[in-house]
């Protein structure tokens, strides 16, 4: 007799809620082994693999791609014993094959330990919601797909400022020669329509911008549709081009579906852009947020990094001037680590971290993420450059787990790559401070007594004001400051 299991979607990580399906690698009717790759799922922190807890033919997929299913429910069927049966039709994913209730009807529950016949258990064990190494996509699988009922018929495509189209529709059948007058748009009589009352030279008009005249109300005298009729309708039913830059793909836009009139395209929030902007009000309006500022000369920084660039010993590694802000953060908490702790609100206790997992904000085509290098604290600076390359490059690429992402204890945030001298960061949830680093900018600059033309940037720490009163807050900026000014101290207090 077959034996028909049901895997339901297991929590990734962190006490996830619910995540999407993105593209399935079996379909009904395949075959599947332990731990083989079914399905891929993007979660509200990234993109995940989940591995089969059977071993088996795939008899029915219950959730297509583009479903945001909750944790817990059923999202495949799998005869995990199929005997003499022959293995269902191979059917597209997201297709119930005929006869699929049966399957459906007879499907046990999630497998326990000590359940099921010795082929069951044997295929189940250390399976449910605990995932068997479930790993990271490659680059370029990010792209979200469509769910299949969200097109609209008839609809423009998006469009780039250099690819703006006005918006036309196909001419309807000419109607029958009558007499009657028109007011304005057809109406309908029976089953045919009024005629458009228009001149040859607006016909012409209109057929050379792609508007339909049956659409175009007439304001001339009986109705009659005018040259100034035709071009205001035109102006406002074209496409409005999208504000951004020409050699955008915009792929924020993959998920969306463009409005009749192609001017919104109107995108779910989900994912990673839901998850931050909970995270992110949650934060804002819980924590009371004070931020300091610093303007800093990084000259010496700077002499620092290009120094770095030509030693042998950093060529497997990228120097920038993030890496030594980053140690210097690092040094700043361990003068001051009562800067390095949590609020926990349900036990009204103050949690102080004796380890430093340094978060590093990273934008990604997903949105926000702040992965974290655990036990920062630990690394000489060689170490510390190859972690954030790799968490950045995980990142970009949307490969980052879930606990990379957990138990952050601070954070950078390099608004100065984008050109930005400075801002006043939010706190990552469950974080007591969290650094902005500006852009390096060549300044006049009072250096021992002189004006000399200096690299200088600005530092911002925000802090959570219920941990870090404003001395605290000021020393730490002051130190990383120090350090930054003059590198060399980093000696001393390391």
């Amino acid at each position: 007799m077959p034996t028909f299991e049901k895997f339901n979607l297991p929590d990734a990580g962190e006490g996830l809620t619910e995540a999407e399906i993105v593209h399935w690698h079996v379909a009904v009717g395949d075959a599947v082994t332990v731990n083989q790759t079914i399905v891929e799922i993007e979660t509200a922190k990234s993109l995940v693999e989940l591995p089969s807890p059977y071993t088996g033919i795939v008899t029915e997929i219950l959730t297509p791609e583009g479903t945001t299913v909750e944790v817990g429910v059923p999202i495949i069927v799998v005869d995990t014993d199929p005997g003499g049966t022959a293995p269902a039709p191979t059917a597209p994913a997201g297709v119930v094959p005929d006869g699929a209730d049966a399957p459906a009807t007879a499907a046990s529950p999630q497998p326990a330990a000590g359940s099921g016949d010795a082929t069951t258990s044997a295929a189940s064990e250390g399976s449910g919601s605990v995932l068997v190494g479930y790993g990271t996509v490659e680059p370029g699988t990010a792209r979200r797909r469509r769910r299949a009922a969200e097109p609209v018929a008839a609809e423009p495509a998006p469009t780039t400022p250099d690819r703006a189209t006005p918006a036309a529709s196909a001419a309807p059948p000419a109607p029958a020669p009558t007499s009657a007058p028109r007011a304005s748009a057809p109406a309908a009589v029976g089953h045919a329509t009024l005629p458009v009352l228009a001149k040859p030279p607006v016909r012409k008009l209109a057929k050379d911008l792609g508007v339909d005249l049956a659409s175009v109300a007439g304001t001339g005298p009986g109705g009659i549709v005018t040259r100034e009729d035709v071009q205001a309708y035109h102006e406002q039913a074209k496409a409005q081009p999208l504000a951004t830059y020409a050699d955008d793909d915009q792929p924020w836009l993959a998920s969306g579906a463009v409005t009749a009139d192609g001017r919104q395209t109107r995108v779910p929030v989900k994912s990673v852009r839901k998850r931050t902007a909970e995270a992110m009000v949650t934060s804002a309006f819980t924590a009371p947020h004070v931020t300091v500022f610093h303007t800093v000369d990084v000259t010496r920084t700077m002499k620092l990094v290009r120094t770095l660039r030509e030693d042998r010993e950093f060529a497997d590694v990228r120097v920038t001037p993030l890496l030594v802000t980053a140690k210097a953060l690092l040094l700043a908490v361990r003068r001051h680590p009562e800067i390095n702790a949590s609020w926990d609100d349900a036990a009204q206790e103050i949690v102080y971290k004796h380890y430093v997992n340094l978060g590093i904000a990273a934008a990604t085509p997903r949105g926000l993420v702040v992965p974290n290098i655990k036990d920062a604290h630990r690394l000489d600076l060689h170490g510390l450059a190859g972690e954030i390359a790799d968490l950045t490059a995980t990142a970009r690429a949307g490969r980052t787990s879930p606990s990379a992402m957990s138990d952050g204890t601070i954070t950078i945030t390099n608004v100065g790559v984008f050109g930005i001298d400075t801002g006043t960061p939010i706190l990552n949830p469950g974080e007591a401070a969290i650094l902005a680093f500006g852009a390096i900018r060549e300044q006049p600059w009072v250096h021992k007594g002189k004006i000399r033309k200096r690299w200088v940037t600005q530092l911002a720490l925000s802090f959570d004001h219920r941990l870090v009163d404003g001395e605290l807050g000021a020393r730490v900026l002051a130190d990383v400051a120090r350090i930054l000014e003059d590198p060399a101290r980093g000696l001393v207090w390391g």
